[in-house]
């Protein structure tokens, strides 16, 4: 009857009172596509796969929650258990595994378009990684800048400490001269 929200809350409370349920869980997931809050239809999915690794139900709702987030791949190997387990389910074979097929072409096809389009657009030739000389002047030359600078910056290091009023204190540790914050403060950032 489309209350979902209805619908929702009672699948919360049969939860509370048997949480290892997949049934509830799987249905629950149900409810939360039609309402299209895919994250925790996914969530609720898991949820009931977990509890009941044998459901192919369970595992054709994960799949279906899962095309809702757009996550193509983890769809069609939910829809392949689902069909494991249950292989004669037409449902599975028909709607859910082609359609997540389908989108799975299609994606493809659009970032080889896209890709093309970059490449015809820009006069973008694709080359080869270059093999670089790791052991040349140049290489060594810019490990020895960083390995300076890193030096330099452990050589005095900086913290952010925050107190328990909320006062915010930045403070410069050098080697020789350790500045070390009492128990009343700690360090939230560095």
């Amino acid at each position: 009857n489309c209350r979902y929200r209805e619908a929702l809350v009672k699948w919360d409370e049969a939860l509370q009172l048997t949480p290892e349920d997949a049934t509830l869980y799987e249905m629950k997931s149900q409810v939360l596509m039609s309402l299209h809050e895919m994250f925790p239809a996914v969530h609720a999915a898991e949820m009931a796969v977990q509890r009941n690794p044998r459901s192919w139900d369970a595992w054709q709702t994960l799949g279906r929650a899962q095309l809702g987030l757009g996550e193509i791949a983890l769809a069609i190997r939910s829809f392949q258990v689902s069909l494991h387990i249950f292989p004669m389910n037409p449902e599975v074979w028909k709607e859910d595994l082609s359609w997540a097929r389908k989108l799975q072409e299609q994606q493809r096809a659009t970032k080889t378009e896209s890709v093309q389009a970059l490449a015809e657009g820009r006069g973008f030739v694709q080359e080869s990684i270059p093999d670089y000389d790791f052991e040349s002047d140049e290489i060594v030359a810019v490990c020895a800048a960083i390995a300076e600078k890193e030096k330099a910056l452990s050589a005095a290091k900086t913290m952010v400490i925050v107190s328990a009023s909320g006062t915010v204190e930045t403070i410069t540790e050098q080697d020789n001269c350790p500045a070390t914050p009492d128990e009343t403060l700690f360090i939230r950032a560095r």
